[in-house]
């Protein structure tokens, strides 16, 4: 384990935004596999492994660069690494960001899965309510410690690991017809 993390640790320094990238696009390609196998009961003959790669390619091409921009962007708006600083990044994440990104991920997997626009904005209305609850509930002492204690191209690979739980509620709540 010491040795994959130093790896990892290696290529992060070289390769900060590709290794970003394809952490968050396989982390919610698992996070749909523990969706499907553990929430869902689906069993391996049943795994819709189209369905999987749908929501690695929004990991892939929504949820890294989103979010790794995003961090970079937070990190200017509030400088430091104090617990006060830690507090206004957690705010603005969570009141600013965290609300519209939900919304986007929860339109892209509907359109993904072949939603018409109608169809896809009354999923929106019976799910993203739920889903921002529930949001609440998990990521704001996440993002606290992650920005108090994490440096900055670490922060989007903290977050993706919490989020293999978060992602596994997301895809099932997504791709809930």
């Amino acid at each position: 384990m010491a040795g994959l993390w130093r790896s990892y640790q290696a290529l992060m320094s070289r390769y900060p935004w590709t290794v970003q990238i394809v952490t968050a696009g396989s982390l919610v390609g698992l996070g749909d596999v523990v969706s499907q196998q553990l929430i869902e009961r689906r069993g391996l003959a049943q795994h819709n492994v189209m369905r999987t790669a749908k929501m690695m390619s929004i990991g892939f091409f929504f949820v890294g660069p989103f979010v790794g921009s995003w961090y970079k962007v937070l990190d200017k708006l509030v400088v430091g690494g104090s617990k006060s600083s830690a507090m206004k990044k957690m705010l603005l994440d969570q009141l600013c960001f965290a609300p519209g990104f939900l919304g986007a991920f929860l339109c892209i997997s509907g359109a993904l899965n072949g939603l018409t626009l109608d169809d896809n904005i009354a999923k929106l209305k019976r799910d993203y309510p739920d889903a921002l609850v529930a949001n609440y509930y998990l990521w704001p002492p996440v993002q606290i410690a992650n920005f108090y204690f994490i440096p900055l191209q670490h922060r989007l690979a903290v977050v993706q690991i919490v989020a293999v739980a978060w992602n596994s509620y997301l895809t099932w709540k997504a791709n809930k017809m």
